[in-house]
């Protein structure tokens, strides 16, 4: 799905720009993180905005830097670099507290996010949540690609969700320790529904139930779909991360 509408930009300090579309509304307004390679014209992205805007909550969705329709190389780009890139939509395009909601790497993401604004951030929704993700990267990466990290500083990764390869970069599997979540507690206390299928071949299902017992917060639900696949974009699906989004914002 997407939209003929002309995003906003906002500038970043290196000369890079965000694409974002931003709808005002009530508090507190959610903030949609896409997943690795994945931008904000996504089938939850724009069905999660048609449901909040005629529900009247703010609603944010963007694309970091590489991404969609956001200016620079997407092998530039690191979990840091994008998780700077969120904050930066989060601290200069909305006001008071968010829900954020992230998709897969967006997951990931938007726990940082929790982390590093926890006065800002009033909820999290995460959908097949991929903390730490680059270890499994390199762990399941065939020989050949660890070479051609090691010789070329990057590896094109056939995608099943894509045409085009994901590119693999040293500098993405470098910095990723930086972030790293599960090696001890994540200090996020806002309530919390994780969504994860169970068919989830990019994500096991098991990295959900890590990630509540990891959590500080007392509030956290985990919702496991028996059918569900990594994307969790089929109509079943998307009513339940719209149910579970505005379960949050009205717990607030």
């Amino acid at each position: 799905m997407t939209t003929t509408d002309t995003p906003s930009m906002l500038a970043r300090p290196d000369g890079q720009s965000l694409a974002y579309h931003h709808t005002a509304g009530f508090s507190p307004g959610v903030i949609f993180c896409s997943g690795f390679m994945s931008d904000m014209e996504g089938t939850k992205a724009t069905a999660l905005e048609k449901a909040m805007t005629a529900l009247h909550r703010s609603y944010t969705r963007f694309d970091y830097l590489g991404h969609g329709q956001s200016t620079g190389n997407f092998t530039e780009g690191t979990i840091s670099r994008w998780t700077d890139d969120a904050l930066a939509i989060l601290d200069d395009c909305t006001a008071g507290p968010q829900i954020i909601v992230g998709s897969s790497m967006g997951g990931w993401i938007g726990l940082r996010m929790a982390q590093l604004r926890p006065e800002r951030i009033a909820g999290f929704v995460g959908i097949a949540t991929a903390p730490d993700f680059t270890t499994r990267m390199w762990d399941d990466m065939p020989q050949s690609g660890k070479d051609a990290i090691e010789s070329k500083g990057f590896w094109e990764q056939p995608s099943e969700y894509a045409e085009e390869p994901y590119v693999i970069t040293k500098k993405l599997l470098d910095d990723g320790p930086r972030n790293f979540l599960l090696n001890g507690p994540i200090d996020v206390t806002c309530p919390v529904h994780l969504l994860q299928g169970m068919k989830d071949e990019s994500v096991p299902w098991e990295t959900a139930l890590k990630i509540q017992e990891a959590l500080v917060s007392e509030d956290v639900t985990v919702s496991l779909i028996k059918s569900g696949d990594h994307r969790l974009s089929e109509p079943d699906d998307i009513t339940r991360l719209i149910l579970a989004t505005e379960r949050i914002g009205n717990m607030l």
